[in-house]
């Protein structure tokens, strides 16, 4: 018997007591992380479709921008690009996935008016302007779906090592300690009875004598 437990009634009751609890903890904590690895692949699939995307609309908007070039020049894109003094208003909040906060990050709004001065400006500098948002718009959808799920791995390797820690120790621990004080209680009742008995014995003696 282990110094540190007692081997009462009391602590047997309180120890399989405390076995009960951790089976059902290690039952949620089971429900939770499967829940997350569903989450985790749902969102794996949906980061391999924004990344897919992204690479494609990034060669579109490229292009579009060798074409800006070639209609403009160089000097007057990096004129225009230094011109936009207003960067596109990004809010980014938090959603709740089994009780693990995950970054939302809305779609990028921007202004209404042309950022950049209309002067010279044709249909295909419009085309480069407007293929680079989506980029953006992309890039900001990628960059939530990644952080989510790094921040979903983190929670399912913590998760997993609560279910084994419960599993592989805690669990069998109690049931360890629960045998022990059984055993040392079974010992204790076979000595009082053995007592008993001789007791019983020298009595009958003291009687007939």
């Amino acid at each position: 018997m282990t110094e540190t437990v007692r081997p009462t009634r009391m602590e047997l009751l309180n120890t399989k007591q405390k076995v009960i609890l951790a089976e059902k903890g290690h039952k949620i904590l089971k429900q939770k992380r499967d829940a997350l690895v569903l989450e985790f692949f749902n969102i794996v699939k949906k980061a391999s479709d924004l990344r897919s995307k992204l690479d494609k609309q990034t060669l579109v908007a490229h292009r579009a921008l060798a074409i800006a070039k070639a209609f403009h020049g160089d000097a007057f894109i990096e004129a225009q690009t230094l011109a936009a003094v207003q960067a596109p208003l990004v809010a980014i909040s938090t959603k709740n996935v089994m009780g693990l906060k995950i970054p939302a990050i809305s779609s990028p709004e921007f202004p209404k008016t042309k950022i950049y001065s209309v002067h010279g400006t044709t249909a295909k500098f419009d085309e480069a302007v407007y293929a680079f948002r989506e980029v953006l718009k992309l890039a900001l959808q990628l960059a939530e779906t990644e952080t989510a799920l790094k921040r979903l791995l983190i929670e399912i390797e913590k998760t997993n090592r609560r279910v084994n820690a419960l599993e592989y120790n805690v669990t069998p621990n109690l049931k360890s300690t629960i045998k022990m004080i059984a055993a040392h209680l079974s010992r204790l009742e076979s000595e009082q009875f053995f007592a008993l008995k001789v007791t019983k014995r020298r009595l009958e003696k003291a009687a007939a004598g």
